[in-house]
């Protein structure tokens, strides 16, 4: 298996940010989307920098007749992140008190990117699945937004432990939206982006196009 760099390496970090000033554009128009995530009562989530809706677009007429994506979370305000990285990283420290911070953050940034580099708050990056035409959603191994912890490792994208069915509709997930120019984080099957530092090192590409922002930022 090739290395996995993890959201808290300080190679993301070190990846320099020129913001190309696309707006955060609302994806309902355009693609099914499930209404499991509500932390926000602006609907901050159904939200996506154009260029990521516009090769998500993309990557949707890529697969196979009969196929959907199903988005579930995109743009994350950078409170919201924080919240959500420092309530697992709480977690972790509750149960492994012997490790250190910096094992904490990097145990961390597995399944929630440090608030500051995070894609989400970006607008770069979107969690999704797939679904049928009639919106059942397909089985891809496990729950969306499961952790390593809970899913023993299953939540990896390469992992080993789930079906070959599961296998085969990851296959397909990720061949399109490869081919739209995103990238995965390996340690979630369902997290993509594009634009983001993770995106940049991963592809590259000399520099981040998408900094944090405020949804109502202009």
């Amino acid at each position: 298996m090739s290395e996995i760099i993890l959201m808290s390496d300080a190679r993301v970090a070190a990846v320099p940010v020129e913001e190309n000033g696309e707006p955060l554009v609302d994806v309902r128009p355009h693609l099914r989307v499930d209404d499991r995530k509500h932390e926000d009562s602006r609907g901050a989530e159904v939200h996506l920098r154009q260029g990521v809706l516009d090769r998500l677009l993309r990557a949707q007429a890529l697969l196979p007749d009969g196929l959907r994506l199903l988005f579930v979370e995109g743009y994350r305000p950078p409170a919201l992140q924080r919240h959500y990285f420092e309530t697992y990283a709480d977690g972790l420290r509750a149960a492994r008190p012997d490790w250190s911070a910096d094992r904490i953050r990097s145990a961390a940034s597995r399944y929630v990117s440090p608030p500051e580099i995070a894609p989400h708050s970006a607008g770069a990056a979107v969690d999704l699945t797939l679904a049928d035409a009639g919106g059942r959603e397909l089985d891809l191994g496990t729950a969306m937004n499961a952790n390593p912890e809970e899913s023993d490792g299953a939540c990896y994208t390469g992992a080993g432990n789930i079906s070959e069915e599961a296998k085969a509709n990851r296959a397909v997930l990720g061949e399109a939206l490869s081919a739209a120019g995103l990238v995965n984080y390996p340690t979630e099957w369902w997290h993509w982006s594009y634009g983001d530092r993770y995106w940049a090192l991963e592809t590259g590409a000399p520099a981040a196009l998408y900094s944090a922002k405020e949804l109502d930022a202009t």
